[in-house]
């Protein structure tokens, strides 16, 4: 098991790892493929589809080619080191083009749009929201019922190793194209204005803004109103 808080235990583990690059063949001809333990094969009779490794595929029906009549290839990535998170018994709502890594957590009831881009050893709290094309890098944590806004980024610890994770905790708001640096702990309840760069703790209840990010208020009622999450984006039934 790799332990998520090292570093370089983590980036060991990505060097170590079979690299691969998974794709869907579709293949059509006058020839026979038996199904083997080196990847998937489905269908019969001279039409086939192929999933496994590239590699191991392409090795394999290079004897067939001439009995091919039309071969189509689906691929997503090159020589891969950590899968994709399989996220089909999460209770959660993950959106269609979010790119999930393995090895990370995503609470009940999270939130995870479109283009949103989630790192190795990351943690999404429950009834937190990861909008549109933002981005949680490698070990970056969002406690509970925390907002990250459209196209932010919650920097992401591998390089360089010394460094802490971000933490964002619980019931935070993260305006839209926000940065979080490395190693920056954003405390409970407070608020980020958009396009804020924050380089530096955040304490609790507080709305921080700018670049760098420095306390503009206290949070207020009329903060919290405007900031208010909404639970009917969240419940799954």
């Amino acid at each position: 098991m790799v332990n998520l808080n090292d570093a370089y235990e983590l980036a060991k583990y990505i060097k170590d790892a079979e690299k691969q690059t998974p794709v869907k063949v579709y293949i059509n001809g006058d020839l026979k493929i038996n199904k083997n333990d080196k990847y998937k094969v489905f269908g019969n009779d001279g039409s086939y589809i192929l999933i496994g490794d590239y590699n191991t595929i392409m090795a394999d029906i290079e004897n067939l080619k001439l009995t091919i009549e039309d071969i189509h290839v689906e691929y997503d990535r090159r020589n891969s080191a950590i899968p994709l998170y399989n996220f089909l018994h999460a209770e959660a709502r993950i959106e269609p083009g979010a790119i999930i890594r393995d090895m990370v957590t995503i609470e009940k009831n999270a939130v995870v749009m479109m283009g949103a881009v989630i790192n190795i050893g990351a943690i999404v709290g429950e009834g937190s929201m990861v909008d549109m094309n933002a981005v949680i890098g490698a070990r970056g944590i969002l406690g509970k019922n925390v907002h990250l806004g459209a196209c932010s980024v919650v920097a992401g610890v591998l390089e360089p190793p010394s460094a802490s994770p971000v933490i964002i905790e619980d019931d935070v708001m993260i305006g839209a194209n926000s940065v979080i640096l490395e190693g920056v702990r954003i405390g409970k309840g407070s608020v980020v204005a958009a396009g804020s760069v924050v380089t530096k703790n955040v304490e609790p209840g507080v709305v921080v803004g700018g670049s760098p990010a420095r306390i503009l208020k206290l949070k207020d009622e009329k903060t919290a109103s405007k900031t208010k999450l909404m639970d009917d984006l969240r419940k799954l039934d």
